[in-house]
């Protein structure tokens, strides 16, 4: 009895015994520069223990504390994963370690100058070098800042690719370790296109960025001659001072209506197609350029509300012009000096207030639009919210917008003296887009156009119910 109480309080008594953590794996970098460096902090921080492989292991500059240099020779043989930190022209001595290397998962994270460098990628190049190696692309897309930083909304994806799935996956989970997100991209054929993503320039913005520059270029040369050198034409009379503010003040909100209406054209013109060939499937499928324009349509209306911005600032600063100061002061001494009294117009005021009034509510619905469109606010909506948000709400923008340009015009299309050398204004040109987008936009919204769209778009097809209708007949 008393053994099985000294049992009972040696075991109540006793200190838990503590399992050991495993150990992490040792992981190689070849190459101690800027990424190299970057890669090997943030491997330490995610509990990793780091060797690096350098020519000059002595002299190799400063490394993240905790981590040692050495050969490469010897820096090969503490792992079973390397990583790649160099160029590949640099490739040639591994070669020689092909010993060393068989059977490890080689890293590959190089990028090149331009495109078509090489007639093969670099890491396929790698693996031809080192055929006893597992090749995997991967983090060649990213920079050593954001390594450093952290992943963020812009540099939060791993692509990676490889001919073998266990080297992938080993990758794969270093990868999700240090927090990024990671797409196989297949087999090592794709590391080609891999390696051209970081070379890419702005791809998404290449076609909303050419129609802004075209649109403002063809519309500040059309004012000029409008403004600029028709005036001096006709009446001699040298106004161009007027480029700086006044022309650009009218090329702005023009470019913005426009790029504004484009961004909802393209769906207007797809609604249409899937009507006329009722179904959103095989034959449903949307031409190459409409695909094209409808994955743009981010850029397009980021930069509408650019040019927006710009005609609100141009606009603040038209009372503090010295031609605005001067009109209005020799308005002033003339009228005292006829002894003459202007006549309070109401339907100017009522026209004035309103012109304003929809381009403060259209400005502000363009301020929701950029606001929603940012990565961090859109990931915190729902699809129901944004597309709301996007869709109704920019709907609503265009059309404020587009009454602010009619209320501004107003009654000018019937004065004559309106088209200088039979031309119509800015202005009037900028309308004809929205003003035609409006108005299919309010054809789509009739009951019969509106449920037939969204049966179709939920899987009804044309055919298939008559189809179905005819056997229902015959039977």
């Amino acid at each position: 009895m008393c053994f099985f109480f000294n049992f009972i309080s040696n075991c109540i008594t006793q200190k838990p015994h503590r399992v050991p953590a495993p150990e992490q794996p040792v992981l190689c970098i070849f190459g101690t520069g800027d990424f190299g460096r970057s890669l090997g902090q943030r491997l330490l921080q995610s509990g990793y223990r780091v060797v690096y492989g350098s020519r000059r292991p002595h002299s190799c500059g400063p490394l993240p504390p905790g981590t040692q240099a050495t050969s490469h020779e010897a820096a090969a043989q503490f792992a079973k994963l390397v990583f790649l930190c160099i160029h590949r022209e640099n490739y040639d001595f591994l070669e020689t370690l092909a010993p060393q290397l068989k059977g490890k998962v080689l890293v590959d994270v190089s990028n090149n100058l331009k495109k078509n460098l090489y007639p093969e990628a670099n890491a396929e190049y790698l693996q031809r070098l080192i055929p006893g190696a597992h090749v995997v692309k991967a983090f060649n897309t990213l920079s050593a800042w954001a390594l450093q930083n952290g992943p963020s909304d812009a540099n939060r994806q791993v692509y990676l690719c490889g001919n073998s799935a266990e080297a992938k996956q080993s990758v794969a989970e270093i990868a999700a370790k240090l927090g990024f997100t990671v797409l196989d991209r297949g087999s090592l054929s794709a590391a080609r296109e891999l390696e051209d993503f970081p070379l890419q320039l702005f791809p998404e913005w290449r076609l909303p960025l050419r129609l802004a520059v075209g649109l403002t270029a063809f519309f500040f040369f059309y004012e000029v001659i409008r403004g600029i050198v028709y005036t001096y034409v006709d009446q001699k009379k040298d106004n161009s001072f007027r480029i700086m503010v006044s022309i650009a003040n009218k090329v702005f909100p023009i470019v913005s209506l426009i790029m504004l209406a484009l961004c909802y054209l393209p769906g207007i013109i797809a609604a249409f197609l899937q009507l006329y060939r009722g179904t959103k499937y095989k034959s449903g499928r949307f031409p190459d350029w409409l695909d094209q324009w409808m994955l743009c349509r981010k850029q397009l209306g980021l930069l509408a509300l650019a040019f927006a911005s710009l005609h609100v600032l141009y606009t603040l600063i038209i009372p503090i012009r010295y031609y605005v100061r001067y009109r209005i002061s020799a308005s002033t001494i003339s009228k005292i000096t006829e002894n003459k009294t202007s006549v309070f117009d109401t339907t100017s005021a009522w026209r004035g207030d309103s012109y304003y009034s929809m381009g403060i509510l259209g400005f502000g619905f363009y301020i929701l639009l950029g606001i929603s469109s940012l990565p961090s606010v859109s990931n915190a909506l729902s699809w129901r919210e944004f597309s709301f948000i996007q869709s109704k709400l920019g709907y609503l923008t265009l059309l404020f917008c587009t009454l602010h340009t009619y209320l501004y015009g107003w009654d000018r299309f019937l004065y004559p003296s309106t088209y200088k050398w039979y031309t119509p204004t800015g202005y009037m040109l900028s309308l004809i887009v929205p003003t035609v987008v409006l108005v299919l936009k309010l054809l789509l919204m009739l009951p019969c156009l509106d449920r037939t769209l969204t049966r179709i778009r939920r899987g009804w097809e044309k055919s298939s119910s008559e189809n179905a209708i005819e056997k229902a007949l015959l039977t």
